[in-house]
């Protein structure tokens, strides 16, 4: 394995299975838990495996742009710290954390699940900021799908104060007796792909799998079955056929992610005083 561990993985390959005992199609435990942090307006603990992401939610006033005075702001961001992996260094965000940024603004555009216009609080004077802050305590492969389940699952904990500007003052009026949950509409789930030798296609790989991989691949798809993004960053290409098949198990682990994702939230129920009970947890083996 340490010699060619790429022939050690084709051994495995052949007979339709990997070193950790997974089928290729076969995802690992995946554990969500909300309202961990609680500093943070919202927030989410999602463990993939190994890979351990934590997503925190900040949200802040600020003044619309004149272009847009009806829009808000959606802020997402993805730390890599050296902590959860030693192929990360110390300083400024890496090339793999800013594509990862990059990937979840694309994935909140084209999805439309937070739309900017149901952050507005009054046109041209207030909107709401979302800072998401993403980040990996442990890396294990895999990133792109625990940050988008994590940052999903934070979003649908934070409550939001009622907010209105002072006729008399002009100032913000806040309160903190009256709280409603963001206005989620889609609930996109990320699925990737590691590919080996042009034709062969395994889910959620680990941090090993992908640097033995001629390729990736993330499928990102909403309750409807609606495709929302294709993120192929390079290397091996794919057929038609292969990306179809993708999609279609990207669809299934889309239903598993909802269904884990709609019993922690059932689970926790706001009080009077919006603060949330104990974080909850539940696991998905799928």
């Amino acid at each position: 394995r340490t010699v060619e561990p790429l022939e050690y993985y084709r051994k495995f390959l052949k007979e339709n299975c990997r070193p950790d005992g997974r089928e290729l199609g076969e995802f690992r435990t995946t554990t969500l838990n909300i309202g961990s942090i609680t500093t943070a307006d919202g927030s989410a603990l999602v463990k993939l495996g190994n890979t351990t992401v934590v997503c925190g939610i900040k949200m802040e006033f600020a003044v619309p742009t004149v272009d847009a005075p009806n829009k808000g702001y959606v802020v997402p961001n993805v730390d890599l710290p050296p902590l959860c992996s030693s192929r990360f260094r110390p300083g400024p965000p890496g090339e793999q954390a800013q594509a990862a940024s990059q990937f979840i603004a694309d994935v909140i555009e084209n999805s439309q699940f937070l739309q900017k216009e149901d952050l507005c609080i009054e046109k041209g004077k207030l909107v709401w900021v979302v800072y998401c802050d993403m980040m990996c305590l442990d890396y294990d492969g895999n990133l792109l799908d625990a940050c988008i389940i994590a940052l999903l699952a934070a979003l649908k904990n934070v409550q939001l104060p009622s907010v209105s500007i002072s006729v008399e003052t002009g100032l913000a009026e806040v309160d903190m007796n009256q709280k409603n949950q963001l206005n989620i509409r889609k609930h996109p789930v990320a699925t990737s792909f590691a590919i080996f030798d042009d034709t062969i296609f395994i889910v959620d790989p680990t941090a090993e799998e992908e640097t033995l991989a001629s390729g990736m691949a993330t499928i990102v798809v909403d309750e409807e079955d609606r495709l929302c993004a294709v993120h192929k960053p390079g290397g091996s290409g794919a057929s038609g056929e292969k990306l179809q098949d993708c999609i279609v198990r990207a669809q299934t682990r889309h239903r598993e992610v909802y269904k884990l994702l709609s019993e922690v939230m059932k689970s926790v129920t706001p009080s009077t005083d919006g603060k949330q009970e104990a974080p909850k947890k539940a696991s998905l083996y799928k």
